[in-house]
């Protein structure tokens, strides 16, 4: 069998981490037509296409994230060997894992930790709305995805759902703004809330329940980011509305409390792939501990 032309991988792999063959075209100082001709002639040796064009872009077929994965791995390699023939490290791979904003820090560290501290592995972590991750998901530049919600079924996108955990969400906040309160009526009254946004799953619970006691509570702050609300409880602005995760060390060392009324409001915790002729290896490791 011939050999793969590794100039034609490294033009891919120009292209690819561009994402325009005409200004990849002009810093390598080549016609428009040559460069296309080469990646033509790599992803005949492949047998797959590797980028797909819509309108005027470039996007990169699953193929082509897998091809460059390894072109990546490939010439870092080069480049430390050129930098060092003492080479003692290890090629590393690399795991994309988006998360939503409003997901608990202390849920995803417990998710990704098989994978934490390992020499060979870089986890490269996303966070944003779930919109914008499922479209990362979509386009091949995620692996992974961590919700609250599962996605909605799709017969044109195959999705793989893992549900992985589900956490009670409570009113968290300094020990003083619980003290004396006679119900959650009494308490949602006379303490004001830290909530997270509209979209969140957990905000509509409560606006729910709220909407059920009749009661209009005071909305001291709406963030889109579970890490604000946990440092905001800790300012003691006001009651956080939160998995206790969340705030695990801050209950442990009495700098918080949880209220003692049951919500009835909990969170579940989905992990979202698409469902692919070429999946990236680490996840089989990391789904294995689930």
């Amino acid at each position: 069998m011939d050999q793969m032309n590794y100039n034609h991988l490294r033009y891919f792999w120009a292209v690819a981490h561009d994402g325009n063959l005409t200004r990849t075209a002009e810093r390598l100082n080549l016609s428009q037509s040559a460069l296309s001709t080469q990646i033509k002639t790599l992803e005949e040796r492949l047998g797959h296409a590797l980028f797909e064009r819509r309108g005027r872009a470039l996007h990169l077929t699953e193929a082509g994230r897998i091809a460059l994965d390894h072109a990546d791995t490939i010439f870092a390699t080069g480049a430390e060997l050129l930098g060092t023939l003492n080479q003692t490290g290890a090629a590393r791979k690399a795991l994309r894992v988006g998360a939503l904003a409003t997901l608990s820090r202390n849920f995803q560290i417990g998710f990704l930790r098989p994978l934490l501290g390992r020499e060979d592995v870089d986890v490269i972590l996303r966070s944003g709305t779930a919109s914008a991750l499922m479209r990362g998901l979509e386009s091949l530049n995620l692996d992974i995805i961590l919700l609250n919600q599962a996605p909605p079924a799709d017969a044109l996108t195959k999705f793989v759902v893992n549900r992985l955990d589900e956490q009670p969400v409570s009113l968290v906040g300094a020990p003083e703004r619980l003290e004396n309160a006679q119900d959650l009526r009494d308490l949602l009254s006379r303490q004001p809330v830290l909530l997270p946004n509209r979209e969140s799953s957990i905000r509509t619970g409560f606006d729910a329940l709220t909407d059920r006691l009749g009661l209009q509570p005071q909305i001291a702050a709406e963030v889109d980011d579970m890490a604000m609300l946990r440092l905001l409880a800790r300012e003691d602005v006001g009651l956080a509305l939160v998995p206790p995760i969340v705030v695990r060390d801050e209950l442990a060392s009495g700098v918080l409390s949880e209220s003692p009324f049951d919500l009835g409001i909990a969170e579940a915790f989905f992990a979202v792939r698409l469902e692919r002729r070429f999946p990236n290896p680490l996840l089989q490791d990391l789904l294995e501990t689930l």
